[in-house]
């Protein structure tokens, strides 16, 4: 009893060890200083997009709202909102050959997407599923087609459609707008198809599906986003080309929307709300496409640029 006293007297006596309190004061700083710069960081960056989007939606936004003024508004009230909201001019702008134009663009542009999703999607799934050299030097040549400006290729264009006799019709535009479509198009859902497992395929043949069912019950179904994503670049393209749809078609009848509202300016003149009306009925469709379906254009472009 008596040495555990006098052990337990010593143990009171003796200095106390320091305790180390500067580790969890640092980390606690270093925590908060990195909480804080991510903060920053995120407050920054949402700023940057706040901008964007406005840089992006206030022309819109002033076309909409000029499109509902009078000449003398548009001029003398350029920022303000209009005092009265002429809606009349959609129809006016309607009735005066917007709706000709529209209807143009739609034909062509459902057309383009049509034959670029069949033909795109079948010459992918071939680049993707054989091995030959004669696949390398198509791929190549695949390649190669994204890099051809249209500019360069205007004159033997225009030669080539008037040989065949197709100037001042709709396949004019259809047939070349597939050509410069098919190329990007063969590239990314070449790409998506290299990610489908190849025991899907295996199992397929097994079951005795043929060539064209496996693509059609396997690869197809797989490849919505891409194909989404397919649809939503050739109809921005299409919808608002403008050089090809100026040269190749002199009839008004069957101009498009870009190549028929310079007609359009031309025979108004001075009555630009009317004129805006109809550039806000042209800008209405690539708008509400993009709006349903900017989901799988992101989800399409990143799923098919992974493979390659």
């Amino acid at each position: 009893m008596t040495k555990t006293n006098e052990n337990i007297k010593v143990d009171m006596l003796a200095p106390e060890k320091p305790v180390n309190k500067e580790r969890p004061a640092k980390k606690v700083k270093t925590s908060m200083k990195t909480s804080l710069q991510g903060k920053v960081t995120k407050n920054m960056v949402l700023l940057g997009l706040l901008l964007f989007a406005f840089v992006i939606l206030y022309p819109l936004f002033w076309m909409v709202v000029s499109s509902l003024k009078s000449y003398d508004e548009i001029y003398n009230n350029v920022w303000g909102l209009p005092s009265v909201w002429h809606f009349e001019n959609y129809a006016t702008a309607w009735s005066m050959g917007i709706s000709g134009y529209f209807f143009n663009s739609l034909f062509v542009t459902l057309s383009t997407i049509v034959l670029v999703v069949m033909i795109g999607s079948m010459a992918a799934f071939t680049l993707s599923r054989y091995k030959s050299r004669w696949i390398d030097v198509a791929l190549i040549f695949t390649i190669g087609g994204i890099m051809m400006n249209p500019q360069v290729a205007l004159i033997p264009l225009f030669e080539l459609l008037t040989w065949l006799d197709l100037i001042n019709t709709h396949w004019a535009l259809i047939l070349t707008y597939v050509a410069y479509r098919l190329p990007l198009t063969i590239i990314l859902i070449r790409a998506f198809f290299l990610s489908i497992p190849k025991e899907l395929e295996e199992s397929a043949i097994i079951d005795g599906c043929s060539e064209f069912g496996i693509y059609a019950r396997i690869y197809l179904p797989l490849s919505i986003p891409i194909i989404v994503t397919t649809i939503v670049l050739t109809a921005y393209f299409a919808w608002n080309e403008f050089m090809f749809a100026t040269v190749f078609i002199d009839s008004d009848v069957l101009k498009t929307i870009p190549s028929g509202l310079m007609n359009f300016r031309d025979a108004l003149r001075t009555d630009w709300g009317v004129l805006l009306a109809g550039m806000v009925i042209a800008t209405i469709p690539m708008v509400i496409l993009l709006v349903f379906l900017q989901r799988y254009l992101v989800r399409g472009l990143s799923e098919g640029s992974v493979k390659g």
